[in-house]
This record gives structure tokens, sequence and C-alpha cells, in this order.
């Protein structure tokens, strides 16, 4: 596969990623504690969820290597 088609398919598979998280936002399981001016926010179902669509697309590439 040619770089540039890479680079392209990179591309749009993060401007699919953007778009779908800016509507679902927030998910359940994501932590958020809010103490007077003080907001800490740790997105722990976000992370497993990226990871696993990640581990996906990367199995799925590889086997087609």
């Amino acid at each position: 596969m040619n770089i540039g088609k890479l680079f392209i398919l990179l591309g749009l598979l993060f401007l699919v990623i953007g778009i779908i998280w800016t509507i679902i936002g927030k998910l359940p399981g994501d932590i958020t504690i809010k103490k007077g001016n003080f907001v800490f926010h740790f997105p722990i179902v976000t992370s497993i969820a990226v990871s696993i669509i990640l581990t996906l697309l990367f199995y799925i590439f590889g086997k087609f290597r």
C-alpha cells in the first residue's frame, strides 16, 4: 500500500472517530470529580473503547500485510 493512500485512510478514520466522539461525548462509566473550582475527568470507559477499536484495526491491517 502506498504511504499516501495510508495517510488518506488514516485521515478519514480520524475524521469519522472525531464525528462519532462529538455526537456521543462522554461515555457512561467515565469518572468526573468536581470539588469547588477543581474538576478531574478520567475517561476510563472511553479509553477502553478506543483501545479495543485500535486493537481490532491493527489486527485487521495486520492480516492484509
